[in-house]
C-alpha cells in the first residue's frame, strides 16, 4: 500500500536471514591479536515465535508453527549460515494476547533479535513494544494496520485488506446484470474485522459492488438459517476473512441446501470466496466436495501446482517426519517463509 512500508520475502527467506543475521553479528577485531590467524567463534542468534497452536485459529497456527520448526532445524543442518546456528523457541499462547505479550518480555529477556508473532490482536497490542525494543517483527497477521506508526513491522506479504479488495474488484469486473450484492463472512476478532473498513471505504470511492452484510460469524455447526437470510437479501457473492474450518461447515451447509454456484456468478445461487486463511489444501481436506468453484487468493505456491516451491516444501516435511496433510499446508509454507 502507498506510504507503507511492505517487505516481501520470499519463500524460504535465506538471503534475508543471513544478511540481518550477519549484520547484527558484526564486531571490531581486537587491535592486539597473538597470530595472524583470526579465531573465528560460532554464534547462536535467538529468535522467539508466539502463536496459537492450540484455541482458536490453531488449524492455522499448528501447522505454521511446525513450518518455523522444520525450516530453522534445516537451515542448522545444513549449515546454510556456515558454523552460526539459529535457536528460535516456540510458544503455545492460545490466541491469547496477554499471553503474548508475557511470552514476547520473556524472549527480550534471553536476548532475541529478531521476532515472529501471530495474532492480529496481539501485533496491534504490542506494536510499541517492538518499537521500544527495536525488535523487528514479521507478524502471521496480515492486517494493513500492523503497519501504522510502526517501523519495526514487517507484511511479508499482500495485506488482508489489498486480498479483499483484490477478490470484490473481481466480483465487480465479471459479474453479469445489475450491481453485484456482497456478503462479508468475517472472524469475530481484530483479524477478520481489520480489512472491512477498507472494503468499505473502496465501496464508498466507487467501486462497483453493493455491501449487503458483514457476518461475524460464531462457533455455530449450523449456517441455514444465516444462508437463508442472504439468499433473500439477493446477495450473489460471500467473500470471507477468517480460517478455514467456518469456511468448511458454511459452504458444506451451501451444498446440502443447493445453492452453491457451479460457476462464477450464476444467478440465483452464491459463489465463495475467500481470502489467504480461508482455503487451499486445507479447506479440500475439511469440505471435500464443497470446496469445489471456491474462489481464493494467496501469495504462495500450493503443492497441487508441480514445481520447485511445491518439491522444497514437500521434501522438507517428510525429512522431519510430517504427515500428508501438513506437508499440504499453505500454513504450513507460511510459517516456512
Amino acid at each position: 500500500m502507498k506510504n507503507k512500508k511492505l517487505l516481501f520475502v520470499s519463500l524460504f527467506m535465506t538471503g534475508f536471514l543471513m544478511m540481518f543475521l550477519a549484520s547484527c553479528g558484526q564486531q571490531e577485531e581486537p587491535k592486539e591479536t597473538k597470530t595472524k590467524a583470526a579465531v573465528v567463534e560460532a554464534k547462536t542468534y535467538k529468535l522467539g515465535l508466539s502463536l496459537a497452536i492450540t484455541g482458536p485459529t490453531s488449524d492455522a497456527g499448528n501447522p505454521y508453527a511446525k513450518g518455523v520448526e522444520d525450516y530453522f532445524k534445516y537451515v542448522n543442518e545444513e549449515k546454510l549460515l556456515g558454523i552460526d546456528t539459529i535457536d528460535c523457541t516456540i510458544r503455545d499462547d492460545q490466541y491469547k494476547t496477554d499471553v503474548t505479550k508475557r511470552n514476547f518480555e520473556d524472549y527480550i529477556g534471553q536476548g532475541i533479535i529478531f521476532y515472529l508473532n501471530y495474532s492480529t490482536g496481539s501485533t496491534l497490542g504490542l506494536k510499541k513494544d517492538f518499537d521500544e525494543e527495536k525488535i523487528a517483527t514479521i507478524p502471521a497477521s496480515y492486517h494493513a494496520g500492523n503497519l501504522v506508526d510502526s517501523n519495526y513491522i514487517f507484511l511479508p506479504i499482500a495485506s488482508y485488506s489489498e486480498q479483499l479488495i483484490i477478490l470484490a474488484e473481481y466480483v465487480a469486473n465479471n459479474h453479469k446484470g445489475d450491481k453485484a450484492k456482497v456478503a462479508l463472512f468475517v472472524h469475530p476478532s481484530a483479524f477478520g474485522r481489520g480489512p472491512v473498513s477498507d472494503v468499505e471505504k473502496a465501496v464508498a470511492a466507487g467501486l462497483n459492488i453493493e455491501l449487503v452484510e458483514v457476518v461475524e460469524h460464531g462457533k455455530d455447526l449450523d449456517n441455514t438459517a444465516m444462508l437463508k437470510r442472504l439468499m433473500s437479501k439477493g446477495v450473489q457473492y460471500v467473500i470471507s476473512q477468517t480460517i478455514q474450518s467456518p469456511v468448511a461447515t458454511m459452504i458444506k451447509d451451501a451444498q446440502r441446501l443447493k445453492i452453491t454456484a457451479s460457476s462464477f456468478g450464476e444467478a440465483g445461487k452464491i459463489t465463495f470466496m475467500g481470502a489467504h486463511y480461508t482455503g487451499g489444501n486445507d479447506l479440500i481436506a475439511l469440505a471435500g466436495t464443497a470446496a469445489e468453484n471456491y474462489f481464493w487468493t494467496t501469495a504462495f505456491t500450493i503443492t497441487s501446482v508441480p514445481g520447485p516451491a511445491t518439491e522444497a516444501q514437500l521434501a522438507l516435511a517428510k525429512r522431519f517426519g510430517r504427515d500428508d496433510k501438513t506437508a499440504n499446508s499453505h500454513n504450513y509454507a507460511a510459517g516456512i517463509m
